[in-house]
Order: structure tokens, then C-alpha cells, then sequence
């Protein structure tokens, strides 16, 4: 015994580095050197060890995703006490650990290995430490390159006790770079003196990443097991989409944004519960979880909005929210808007991330129990949302009306180099007056039923850019209505009738027959099929084109007037430039054929018939168009409901 102890007490331990080296680079599968000393201090029930110059290398992959990768770890010294007697019982307590001078790179492939996992440990489980009672690292340099998520943060790392009223706390900090927006993190703790294995640990964080400012008030389940704790979380920023850096999840454009919750972590279950706050203008709530331990991370939420602003929707699909008084947007966002508005552009061209699509699932549910859109009757929306390997449903996508429904799907496809959007939507159960704004007057212009149909297909990864290449077809129908005569007779150019009518402030009213706006969509540009309004007076028709990559309509009309009048403009009328700012114009020298109302009946009949069924069911028995058929019969036009292509009339 007594030979073994002057063995122990003379024994210099450095002859185990060379040991000791190869066990670690035999379990960590990357060389682990030990360029210093090694010191043990065995003699107590706290026994001690430090290890100085340690060098970690890389996996041999690394190489080939960043050749300039060098040395995962390079650490000054490392100093580590445990208690034996705990031990005993089998839990683990550290009265210390130090870390002096560690430089650390961190490096993940877009494939998801990581060089901080080991053998068959998967990169993102969480990081369990014992329980530590004085925890210091000195003078830390940490850089995080993960190209999985598109992050890189390159900063520095220390951990001490400092003094304070209650004992003195534990303290965190980490500064530095995240994708070159400045990053401070602390996290302060309670002190680490008395703390078990068996107690709750407290804890506070305030985290800022540009713009992005995380705090979160909570408790380490289980002392220092990261994959069990509970927080009071608050979250704010100019945009959810920025939380991918910090997160991993793929979040949707917003307008700034601030929200707060109960935060649970449960192994690789995170639940949001009890989530409120606002997004832009509009009022959010709800619950969410994310599971990580997947193939790819996966969110479930069911969302809510009282009172929803309509714009903060549109950022949804890459639109800059609104700008002005009142109207809640980022720095970022006012200078889009801005852009958009001296361009003149509605169709927004934010580039679809599409890496991020791809690398998530999820299925949300949300609704909004009343809508603020001026100048539109909306009242609510609601939406069902899967994202499944790449591909995106919106089905249904629902705006309820004042009177009146548009629902439908949205597909998007985002596993193709080019991402393809499929778009099916129908408007049912409208009213033209609703969409229409008042006159000066206070009389509306036009009142009647309307519906609608778009179905189109497109390419781009974005919504002008799948718009520029979309195919399919658009539609409207008003089966029957009222307009007011003045305007009804100034589609025919009738300066007689129409002028007088409009300078007297004449209400007087004339049905509307039928009206159709039929549309062949190729390439981007919509190409009028059919663009006919039958009234009690004038029967107008239409052709031209509408472009939805140039943003920019063309369109021409030529109405006829159903009565002898005493002065009459044989004058089109013209719709030209671009959707924000269309001009009104005449085309002169031009003149219109008489005659031609019993033919003209007869072409809107006949669209009429197929188109209906297409637009919506069950509203084709409800059209008032069998007085057309009639009248275009007597006027001689040759028509039979079910032709596509008019006979010839009988001699």
C-alpha cells in the first residue's frame, strides 16, 4: 500500500497524454492531441484534473465542405473537479469547470452532418451537462458556420459569477456577427453554489440579432439537461422570415411583429402555448408545437386574428405592407413599397426561398373574425396549410364577403429547380355594387350578382414571375342587374342621351341583361374569348389584351345602341396602361357598324351557356338570360343555346 502511494504521489501523469489522446480520438473519430501538461490531483473526494494545449480536429468531411475549416477546437486549458461521493449514488456534480481561451468552429453541411456530433449522435439533440457548481470560460472564440440554415455567426464566448444582492449570479454572454447583423446573447442564472441535479434551475435570456430581440424567463427542468425546460418567451422583430437564422423554421414574410407565450421543451417537442400579440396591424393568437427529432422539422398550429388588416396579408406573398399613417412596416418594407409605387407594379417579386420550403413540414389552420380592407366588402378569411416535402397547399383558402364568397386552392410545388403554382378560385354569391365604389352622389353606378372563375397554372419563383408564364383561364359573369342609364348609354357613345343624363345627375336605371368577361390566358397574357355587356339600351362588346408580365391592360370597346337616337359618336372606347393607373380613351376615327345587336346577342348567348357551369353550380337556372334568347331570335340572330358556332339564319 504504502509503495502504491509514493507510486501515485511521484507518478508523472503526463505519460498517459499519449494515451489518453488516442482513447479520445478513437471515441470522437477525428484526432485529439494534447500539446501540454496534464496535472491530476487524485488525494480527495473532489479529486481534480487539467488538461493544457488540447487540439480537436475535424471529421474528414469537413475538408470538403470548407476547406479553410482548420482545427475544431483549440482550448488553453481545461480544468474539471467532480464529487465522488454523489457519484456514488449515480449523479453527476461538478464543484468546477473552467475553460480558458477555447477557439471553436462549428461547422454543419447542407446535408445535416455536423462536426459537434460523435459517432451516431444526431446533431440536434440537445446538449446535456451535469450539474456545474462554478462554471468560468475565459476569453471564448466561437464561430458558427451552418449551411444547413443559411447562418454564420463568428464572436466571442464567456461564462462567470458575478456579485450581486442575492449572492451573485451566473452569467453568459456571447457577442459578435450573425449573418452581419450585430448579435448580443446573456443568459443569467441563479447562483451555481447550491445547485442539484433534483431542482429546478432558474434562468433569464435577452437575446438581440439585428433587429430581432428574444427575452425568456423560465427554469432548467433538470440541471443542465437542455431538453427540458420552460420559459416565458417574448418575441419581436421587423420580420418572422428572420427567425430562420436562430430557429431553423421556415416563417412567413410579415410586417414587424411581437409576440409572447408559455414555451415548453419536451426532448424534441417545443410547444408554444397561449400565444398572443401583434403582427403589422393585425391582433394574432393561438397554440403551435415544432417536433426536430425528423427528417425535417415539423410545425402544427391553430391561429387566430379578432380583427385582421388586410395588407398584413399580403406580405404573405412577398407584397410590401401598407406605408402610410397609421400603418405599422419596417424600415426594409417602406423602401419595397416605395419602389413598387414609382414602378407602378402590383404583383409582387420577392424571391421564394426555396431551400427553405423544401427543408419543413407543417399544417396550420388560421381565421380572422373580421377583416379591416378598405374599399373591399371582406369580413373574414381562413386558410388550411400543409407543407409535405416541398409542396404547399392552401385548400381551402376562403375571403367571405359582405355578400358573397371566393374560395379555393393554392398549389405551390417548390421540389422543381422552377417552382410551379396552381391556382383554382371561384366567386360566388357576389354583388357588383359591393366592389364598385359610390358616386359623388351616393348612388352607385351599378348593382346585380357576380361571379367569378380563375384557374391558372404558372412557373417562377415568384408571384410576377409565375403570373408572367401563367396558362389557364379567367372569368366573370353578372347574369342580370341594374345600371344607371347615363353610363349605359355612354358605352354605346351616345353624346345625346348619355351627357344630358349624367350633367343632369339623372338615377334613372336600365337592367343589365347579361354581361360576360371571358378570358384565354397563354403565356402570361390574358386574351379576351368573350368581353360582352347586354343593357336595356346599348349592347356593348369587347376585345384586347390584358399582360400580366408587363402589368399593362389594352382593351377596346364598341357598343350599339338598342334605339333610334338623334345624335350619335361612332366612337370605341379604350381601357390602356398599366393596372394602378389605366387611362380612358376614345379612338377616333373608327366607326361602328349599325346592325349589329342581333349578332352580338347571339355570341354572348352561346359563351354564356358553357360558361356558367364552369364559373360556379347551380347558378346557371338562376341567369336572366332567356329574354336574350328571345329577343336575339325575333332580331334575327340565329341562335340555339347548345351551338357553339351560329347557323346560318334561313332565307
Amino acid at each position: 500500500m504504502a509503495a502504491i502511494i509514493v507510486f501515485l504521489v511521484i507518478f508523472d501523469w503526463n505519460w498517459l497524454r499519449g494515451p489518453v489522446s488516442r482513447y479520445a480520438s478513437a471515441q470522437m473519430q477525428r484526432e485529439v492531441t494534447i500539446t501540454g501538461d496534464l496535472r491530476v490531483h487524485p488525494w480527495s473526494f473532489q479529486p481534480k484534473a487539467e488538461v493544457y494545449g488540447v487540439r480537436i480536429g475535424q471529421p474528414d468531411w469537413a475538408k470538403g465542405v470548407d476547406p479553410e475549416a482548420g482545427q475544431m477546437a483549440r482550448i488553453q486549458r481545461i480544468a474539471v473537479q467532480i464529487k465522488i461521493l454523489p457519484l456514488l449514488r449515480g449523479d453527476v456534480i461538478l464543484p468546477f469547470l473552467a475553460v480558458d481561451k477555447p477557439d471553436v468552429r462549428l461547422l454543419r453541411a447542407k446535408d445535416g452532418k455536423a462536426n459537434w456530433t460523435f459517432g451516431a449522435r444526431k446533431s440536434d439533440k440537445p446538449l446535456k451537462l451535469p450539474a456545474i457548481q462554478r462554471f468560468v470560460i475565459n476569453d471564448g472564440k466561437l464561430r458558427v458556420d451552418d449551411r444547413q440554415r443559411g447562418a454564420l455567426f463568428v464572436g466571442t464566448v464567456n461564462a462567470q459569477e458575478r456579485a450581486g444582492q442575492q449572492g451573485g449570479r451566473f452569467v453568459l454572454e456571447g457577442k459578435g456577427s450573425l449573418n452581419r447583423s450585430a448579435f448580443v446573447a446573456q443568459v443569467t442564472g441563479g447562483p451555481l453554489l447550491n445547485i442539484s441535479p433534483h431542482r429546478p434551475y432558474p434562468f433569464d435570456a435577452d437575446i438581440r440579432a439585428g433587429a430581432t430581440h428574444i427575452t425568456a424567463e423560465g427554469n432548467v427542468t433538470k440541471p443542465f439537461d437542455l431538453g427540458r425546460f420552460e420559459t416565458q418567451l417574448s418575441i419581436s422583430g421587423a420580420d418572422l422570415n428572420r427567425l430562420h437564422d436562430l430557429t431553423g423554421l421556415t416563417l412567413p414574410n410579415t410586417p414587424p411583429y411581437k409576440v409572447s407565450g408559455h414555451l415548453v421543451r419536451k426532448g424534441d417537442r417545443y410547444d408554444f402555448e397561449k400565444l398572443s400579440g401583434r403582427v403589422g396591424d393585425s391582433d394574432i393568437g393561438g397554440d403551435l408545437f415544432v417536433l426536430t427529432g425528423r427528417e425535417r422539422p415539423y410545425l402544427e398550429a391553430d391561429l387566430r386574428s379578432r380583427r385582421l388588416d388586410f395588407d398584413d396579408l399580403g406580405s404573405l406573398f412577398g407584397a410590401a405592407p401598407a406605408t402610410g399613417r397609421g400603418e405599422t412596416a419596417s424600415a426594409g418594407q417602406k423602401i419595397e413599397a416605395a419602389q413598387r409605387d414609382a414602378t407602378q407594379r402590383l404583383l409582387p417579386d420577392a424571391t421564394l426561398q426555396v431551400d427553405r420550403v423544401r427543408a419543413m413540414d407543417a399544417k396550420v389552420s388560421y381565421r380572422a373574425d373580421a377583416v379591416n380592407a378598405p374599399n373591399l366588402p371582406l369580413r373574414k378569411v381562413s386558410l388550411e396549410l400543409t407543407l409535405d416535402k416541398g409542396v404547399l397547399t392552401m385548400d381551402p383558402l376562403a375571403f367571405t364577403f359582405s355578400r358573397g364568397d371566393l374560395k379555393g386552392t393554392v398549389r405551390l410545388d417548390a421540389r422543381p429547380a422552377t417552382p410551379k403554382t396552381d391556382v383554382d378560385l371561384r366567386l360566388t354569391n357576389a354583388r357588383l355594387e359591393d366592389f364598385i365604389p359610390i358616386m359623388s352622389d351616393g348612388k352607385r353606378a351599378i348593382e346585380g350578382p357576380v361571379m367569378a372563375r380563375a384557374k391558372l397554372s404558372g412557373s417562377g419563383n415568384s408571384v410576377h414571375r409565375a403570373a408572367s408564364t401563367a396558362n389557364g383561364s379567367v372569368t366573370f359573369v353578372a347574369p342580370r342587374g341594374e345600371i344607371r342609364q347615363a353610363f349605359a348609354e355612354l358605352l354605346g357613345v351616345n353624346a345625346s342621351k348619355g351627357l344630358i343624363l349624367l350633367l343632369s345627375k339623372s338615377d334613372k336605371e336600365t337592367p343589365v341583361r347579361c354581361a360576360v368577361a371571358d378570358f384565354d390566358v397563354r403565356n402570361g397574357v390574358m386574351t379576351t374569348n368573350h368581353l360582352v355587356a347586354d343593357t336595356g339600351v346599348v349592347l356593348a362588346k369587347g376585345r384586347g389584351t390584358i399582360n400580366l408580365e408587363t402589368e399593362r391592360m389594352d382593351l377596346r370597346i364598341e357598343g350599339d345602341s338598342k334605339k333610334p337616337r338623334l345624335v350619335r359618336l361612332f366612337i370605341p372606347i379604350t381601357i390602356k396602361g398599366p393596372f394602378l393607373a389605366p387611362k380612358i380613351g376614345l379612338e377616333p376615327g373608327k366607326a361602328v357598324g349599325q346592325g349589329g345587336v342581333a349578332a352580338a346577342l347571339g355570341s354572348l348567348i352561346n359563351p354564356l351557356a358553357a360558361l356558367l357551369p364552369f364559373v360556379t353550380t347551380g347558378e346557371a337556372k338562376d341567369a336572366d338570360c332567356a329574354g336574350l334568347v328571345s329577343e336575339a331570335r325575333q332580331s334575327g340572330a340565329p341562335v340555339k343555346v347548345t351551338q357553339t358556332t351560329p347557323a346560318k339564319p334561313k332565307k
